[in-house]
């Protein structure tokens, strides 16, 4: 099995399973038996590609075989980067059903992070596209491979250049080695590794296993209705938490439902596709959510089927969800959740007034919080403090980081989320803020000592903080606080430095001020709240 992955102790997994919480199915054991169950019927819709769920699963196993011949082997690390299209799928299922682990990238990302999470996890492959928004990604994948030592196979969708084509690796049912011949996947394994949006200047690894996860989905489609006729409309890029699990796109294939992938959120893009294949419930960030308010009265797309609009990543404003039901002609569903676990819905029955002003509660009877202040101390009803949280599907631990797990987990699972939140009589949380250092830029996440330690690799840097700043639109955006070392940088080049060492895009701060000196706080700590505090609502 992977090491290094903290997990639930006996006691407390046994107590999940007793209460059928586990139930002992692996996610690709779950493809399996929905393309028994459901077989025509369409699971994914991708441009002009409509798999039904009998064929999504027989290319994955057959994908499956392919690889296992290729040598990816069970417990192999795969970094998977690839776009919202159908060949996601097939590739993620063929992976679980081998029982090597998909390492979950976004889009966006660039050599910064591939390079790390390649080497971070040891991966073995790295798949692809081709190409996608303008960026060539084997050029990308060239880069890290001559990095990265364990990196042996680069798989592609599309034109794969000098490297492998994921066509090529299909093999068909006689070619499939017998059920004796393949890894024997359980339920308690690691089926994958996510990105935290942590504070700290490395993105830390989320292992889930097939039986936390599956709890997760499986309760969401509970919370949010999910059933055969939910055809939900992805997005979001599918990778991120949001979109793949609450309830997202595992929890539409668990329900029978069908799939909608949309290559970009705009309304342009997503509208058409809302109309034509009469999606009942999708996902947005806030300021997605905003934009989509103000398309609406401008375009004649039928919008009618659409029942649920689903905003999360960060906090949404309560005059803005005031005007999702008149201007989108939906109910409104605020999700507040983590990689790292623990969900929040509020429910699609609540009064207005509760789904408009909080961010949902837990949705499991067996989610615990605690709200603690600075000492640990669980603060009174109404008060804020930062959210603890443990329960069945809530991580005990990061992937190989020991020394963070110490800092970030209490002795008895608790996980210290870092994000400060008030819990009013009936249980929903309102979202305050953050008590760690990280910016989130509508919905992504952006840790403050990463763009920080970038920055201070430049020779003409001395010092530098990241801080956030209001944003009427994301939310927050990025400031970088400069003190230069000898002659003045322009603002044009410290970006340009930036964008030359990989960073993802959303990760360039938004904007650059130069100071000759950091405010500090009594202890002699930059005092980032000063820095905070500098930039007033004129200068934003």
């Amino acid at each position: 099995m992977l090491t290094n992955c903290p997990t639930w102790p006996d006691e407390w997994a046994q107590l999940y399973r007793e209460e059928g919480l586990w139930q002992g199915l692996t996610l690709g054991d779950m493809l399996t038996e929905q393309a028994r169950v459901h077989s025509e019927r369409i699971a994914v819709v991708s441009g002009e590609q409509r798999l039904s769920y009998e064929t999504l699963n027989q290319r994955a196993q057959e994908l499956a075989a392919g690889l296992l011949t290729l040598g990816v082997k069970q417990y192999d690390r795969v970094i998977v980067q690839l776009p919202n299209i159908g060949e996601f799928f097939i590739v993620v299922f063929a992976l679980f059903k081998i029982g090597a682990i998909p390492v979950f990238a976004l889009p966006a990302h660039r050599h910064s992070e591939i390079s790390y999470l390649s080497e971070f996890s040891e991966a073995a492959a790295y798949v692809i596209q081709d190409q996608d928004n303008g960026f060539d990604y084997r050029e990308l994948a060239n880069a890290v491979k001559d990095q990265v030592a364990t990196l042996e196979h680069v798989l592609v969708v599309g034109d794969p250049g000098h490297f492998r084509s994921l066509d090529s690796l299909y093999q068909l049912n006689s070619e499939v080695p017998s059920s004796s011949g393949w890894p024997e996947v359980k339920a308690s394994d690691v089926a994958f590794l996510q990105l935290s949006g942590g504070s700290t200047g490395l993105p830390k690894l989320i292992p889930r296993t097939h039986d936390d996860y599956m709890y997760s989905f499986r309760r969401s489609n509970e919370v949010c209705g999910m059933n055969e006729d939910s055809v939900y409309l992805a997005a979001l890029p599918v990778a991120h938490n949001f979109p793949l699990s609450s309830p997202g796109v595992l929890g539409t294939l668990l329900a029978g439902g069908r799939i909608v992938m949309a290559s970009r959120p705009s309304p342009d893009d997503a509208f058409p596709l809302i109309a034509k294949e009469r999606v009942t419930i999708t996902a947005l960030v806030p300021p997605l959510a905003l934009i989509w308010m103000e398309a609406a009265a401008s375009r004649s797309y039928d919008l009618s089927s659409l029942k649920v609009l689903q905003v999360g990543g960060a906090k949404f404003s309560e005059e803005a969800a005031r005007r999702v039901k008149p201007e989108l002609g939906c109910t409104l569903q605020q999700v507040f959740g983590m990689a790292e676990g623990l969900v929040n819905y509020t429910r699609l029955d609540d009064s207005d007034d509760v789904i408009v002003s909080t961010q949902g509660r837990p949705m499991s009877a067996w989610d615990e919080v605690r709200v603690v202040d600075e000492d640990g101390l669980v603060v009174k009803a109404g008060e804020v403090g930062e959210l603890w949280t443990r329960g069945p599907y809530t991580i005990r631990g990061y992937y190989k980081a020991e020394a963070h797990n110490a800092k970030s987990f209490t002795e008895d699972g608790f996980y210290k989320t870092g994000d400060l939140v008030m819990v009013n009589e009936a249980g929903y949380l309102v979202v305050e803020g953050r008590a760690k250092d990280q910016i989130n830029r509508g919905g992504d996440k952006i840790a403050a000592e990463e763009v920080e330690n970038h920055l201070l690799s430049h020779p003409g840097v001395y010092d530098a903080a990241l801080v956030s700043m209001p944003d009427p639109f994301l939310g927050e955006r990025s400031c970088a606080f400069v003190i230069p070392r000898g002659d003045a940088l322009s603002v044009a080049e410290l970006k340009n430095y930036l964008r030359s060492r990989g960073l993802a895009p959303f990760k360039i701060p938004d904007r650059v001020l130069f100071l000759t000196a950091f405010p500090q706080t009594t202890v002699g700590k930059v005092s980032k709240k000063a820095l905070r505090e500098s930039l007033l609502p004129t200068t934003v």
